[in-house]
């Protein structure tokens, strides 16, 4: 299902009724997804588990929005729509605590974008294998804001601590954590549906900040 679809049914969520506590996950999937299909195997790291991901994360209980993005999109004009969109499910009655952005290595990016732009403290991100040190200087209009989940891999070079973003970013972060995988996978781990990283996702989707 695309993102205009699951838009279209969470607005139908919206109009018939909802409980207070509905919560919705908008995912972002990595890379290598934007030129390759679901099916194609990464020469590394096999097939990006998308669906299982997303699978997941509805058998939580998630509302969940995302779609396949398609060539190489750039990472601050999608995020300028996802801010679009979810200002709408809030304007519509979604609290912002109860919306999260859990974006994978590009993903993770746009994500960080969706912060940076949507300025809104009580949003929660997720921002998965998607800071290196270079960060700082090559992208420094990032600037973190909201409840913010940081999730690397020990062995992964494109995934690091984040903590030096944080003290450069301006903006309110009422929660911040970091946890740092050691899978041995590199990384190749956010291409699979692993509990080792979902569940956290969960975990802090869910309004568990510690």
């Amino acid at each position: 299902m695309n993102l205009i679809v699951k838009l279209i049914c969470c607005y139908i969520l919206l109009t018939f009724g909802q409980e207070e506590d509905e919560r919705y996950i908008f995912f972002l999937h990595n890379r290598f997804l934007e030129t390759h299909d679901l099916s194609e195997l990464h020469p590394v790291y096999g097939r990006t588990e998308y669906e299982e991901i997303l699978s997941e994360f509805e058998a939580a209980g998630f509302h969940v929005i995302s779609e396949k993005r398609n060539g190489n999109v750039n990472a601050r004009e999608y995020a300028i729509g996802m801010v679009e969109e979810i200002n709408r499910l809030i304007e519509n009655g979604v609290l912002p605590h109860n919306i999260t952005v859990v974006g994978t290595s590009k993903g993770g990016y746009i994500a960080q974008y969706v912060s940076t732009l949507a300025r809104n403290p009580d949003l929660n991100f997720v921002f998965v294998a998607s800071f290196r040190d270079a960060d700082l200087e090559e992208i420094p209009e990032i600037n973190y804001c909201g409840n913010i989940l940081t999730i690397y891999e020990k062995t992964d070079p494109y995934g690091v601590s984040a903590m030096e973003r944080k003290k450069n970013s301006t903006c309110e972060i009422n929660h911040f954590l970091e946890i740092e995988l050691n899978t041995g996978m590199a990384h190749g781990f956010l291409f699979k549906a692993l509990k080792v990283w979902i569940q956290p996702v969960i975990e802090w989707a869910n309004g568990n900040y510690n």
